[in-house]
């Protein structure tokens, strides 16, 4: 594995921030995709991936596994090898949510797993219990450690599972133990957010029996192999707002090559009621906003409504709109850890238990801090912060880009994980930051 390099940024406010963006694949998709690869017979190339740490590390576990993951720029080929030792290192505990996906086709590879404690962003409990109750509908003995999760299947059988939240991450472990099971699996309550449907369409291109059906519903039957496929990623839809919000937050304009208006609907419209003013071709998106911000009320939601990911950049853009805004995340219960760090910058936002900004949520009679009142336009200022995930990262180079003075940006990794060389894309709109050991 790449060992993490220990560094910071030092950010100092540059004016408007200008130019192009050009967006690659999705981290949320490249790294699924990579684990589907794992059950073809043959190679498979995913074109058009991001350089991020989460690519490194799901390739280092595929490799441990006993695949070849070879990268030749923005192409990333893999080629299963014959997996004797069905176990993702303990090493690997904590880095990201992957090896949890890769349980599935380790059964159906071997008939038995192991697989670390997952890890990611810490946003709140992303528990693997629909994961679990999935596999063991599909007939898999699962027993979940204090180290670990170890399953065992002689053959996978589809099954009929209701999830009880829209879980990404477990219809996406779903797809890649159904594909292969004997018979047919329906899945009701599927999240069907983009990437999801892209990992479903590899699947597909691999030869999976997959039906998407209305009310969240995914018929899948199984087949007796898969082979090898090749896919273009679409651009990255978090990454896209993200530097949208760059632009506008710095009364700049920024022009994102790469990702498609269809990912960006929900976000689009969000924009422009606070003010923002888009131009929209088939080869790129822009937004401006010449008059201002104004405040509004949003509230997070499974697709297609607004993404949880977009969050954060939001908040800090909403410390620059004149007014009072609101923010309700209804998807993950502790998403606002990053916002002590903000608040050391000069953003002026007060977080609550209470559901705000959108109806009652399944966190309304609980104590999860998951609605923030934010007053905007506050005065920022340099500060040294740490940066406690990937999302939260970029909203701190945000809030960095418009405050009054120099920021010392620590948890650098975090951003590096999520984000296509970050570094040298908000350079290339002209923000002075400069990386130094810490």
């Amino acid at each position: 594995m790449v060992a993490v390099a220990e560094e910071a940024w030092k950010v100092e406010p540059s004016g408007p921030l200008r130019g192009d963006i050009h967006v690659r694949g999705s981290k949320n998709a490249v790294t699924k995709h990579m684990v589907a690869a794992m059950l073809a017979e043959g190679e498979s190339t995913i074109r058009n991936a991001p350089e991020v740490g989460d690519v490194e590390i799901t390739g280092a576990m595929l490799e441990a596994l006993g695949h070849t993951v070879e990268r030749d720029g923005p192409d990333i080929t893999i080629s299963p090898g014959a997996v004797t030792e069905p176990r993702v290192p303990r090493a690997f505990t904590g880095l990201n949510r992957i090896p949890i996906l890769m349980v599935g086709p380790l059964l159906h590879l071997t008939g038995e797993a192991f697989v670390p404690l997952v890890g990611g962003d810490p946003i709140g409990r992303r528990p693997v219990d629909f994961h679990v109750d999935a596999l063991r509908a599909m007939g898999a003995e699962v027993e979940v450690g204090d180290t670990g999760i170890a399953a065992r299947a002689s053959r996978l059988y589809g099954a009929r599972i209701d999830l009880p939240y829209p879980s990404v991450g477990a219809t996406e472990t779903v797809l890649m133990t159904a594909v292969l099971a004997e018979g047919k699996t329906v899945l009701r309550g599927a999240a069907m957010e983009p990437e999801v449907v892209e990992l479903a369409l590899f699947l597909q291109r691999m030869g999976a029996h997959i039906e998407l059906s209305p009310d969240r519903r995914i018929v899948i039957e199984g087949v007796d192999r898969l082979k090898g496929a090749s896919t273009r990623l679409a651009g990255d839809r978090l990454e896209a707002f993200s530097y949208l919000v760059a632009g506008l937050i710095t009364r700049g304009e920024v022009r994102v090559h790469g990702c498609s208006q269809d990912r960006l609907v929900t976000a689009i419209t969000t924009l422009a009621r606070m003010g923002a003013r888009f131009e929209i071709t088939d080869e790129w998106i822009t937004a401006s906003a010449p008059d201002g911000l104004r405040p509004a009320a949003v509230h997070t939601d499974t697709h297609p409504g607004y993404m949880t990911d977009w969050q954060q950049p939001l908040m800090v853009l909403f410390t620059q709109a004149e007014g009072m805004s609101v923010l309700h995340e209804t998807v993950f219960e502790n998403r606002l850890v990053y916002v002590p760090a903000l608040k050391k910058m000069g953003c002026e936002i007060e977080v609550f238990n209470a559901c705000l900004g959108g109806p009652a949520c399944r966190f309304h009679d609980s104590n999860s801090v998951h609605s923030a009142v934010v007053r905007g336009v506050s005065k920022l200022t340099g500060a040294d912060v740490t940066m406690p995930d990937v999302r939260a990262g970029f909203s701190a180079v945000l809030a960095a880009s418009v405050a009054d003075g120099t920021s010392t940006l620590r948890g650098v990794h975090h951003i590096e994980r999520g984000y296509h060389r970050p570094a040298e894309q908000f350079a290339s709109l002209g923000l002075k930051l400069e990386a130094v050991a810490v």
